[in-house]
C-alpha cells in the first residue's frame, strides 16, 4: 500500500493568469484604434447626412421662390436670408389663409464642431450666391453650407469640401 497521496488542485496557475490577461491587454490595445476609427467614420456620415438635409432645404426653399410661393424681392437671388429661415417657415402666399412652408423640422449640428453651446445654425459657415467657390464667403443669402472644421476625412478630403 502506498502512502502517497494524490492531490488535485483546481484552478489557474499565476502564470496562467499572467498570459492571459497579457492576452487581454494586447487584444485592448488592438481595438482601441478600431475603435477611434469607427467613431471617426459615424461622425463623417453624419456630417454627410446633415450637410445633404439642409443643402435640399436650400434647394425647395428657392424653388419655392421661384413657383411663386414665397415673397421675394424682385432684385433677390431667391435663396433664403439665413439658415434659420428654414425651420422658421415662411408664408405660402399662393394660399388665402398664407400657412407656413416648412423646409427644415430642426436645424443640424455640425458633428466636427466642438462647441456644443453654439445654436445648430452657427456651427456651420455659409457661401453666398454671388461668392466665387473657390473663395467662399457669407453674403446677403445661403447658397451653400460647409463644415467650418479644419479637419481630414479618412479619405483624405478636408471636412470643409464635403
Amino acid at each position: 500500500m502506498s502512502l502517497h497521496r494524490q492531490t488535485h488542485q483546481d484552478g489557474f496557475t499565476l502564470i496562467e493568469l499572467v498570459i492571459t490577461v497579457a492576452i487581454v491587454g494586447v487584444l485592448a490595445l488592438l481595438a482601441v484604434p478600431l475603435l477611434q476609427v469607427s467613431a471617426q467614420r459615424q461622425k463623417e456620415s453624419e456630417l454627410r447626412t446633415a450637410l445633404r438635409q439642409i443643402r435640399e432645404a436650400i434647394d425647395d426653399y428657392h424653388k419655392a421662390v421661384l413657383d411663386k410661393k414665397i415673397e421675394a424681392p424682385a432684385d433677390a437671388t431667391g435663396y433664403p436670408p439665413d439658415l434659420e429661415i428654414l425651420v422658421e417657415g415662411v408664408p405660402d402666399i399662393t394660399k388665402p389663409n398664407r400657412p407656413m412652408i416648412y423646409f427644415l423640422r430642426r436645424m443640424p449640428r455640425d458633428p466636427t464642431n466642438p462647441n456644443a453651446e453654439l445654436p445648430a445654425a452657427e456651427t456651420w459657415a455659409t457661401r453666398s450666391y454671388a461668392s466665387p467657390p473657390d473663395s467662399p464667403s457669407s453674403g446677403d443669402d445661403v447658397y451653400d453650407v460647409f463644415s467650418k472644421s479644419d479637419g481630414i476625412a479618412l479619405n483624405g478630403v478636408p471636412y470643409r469640401e464635403f
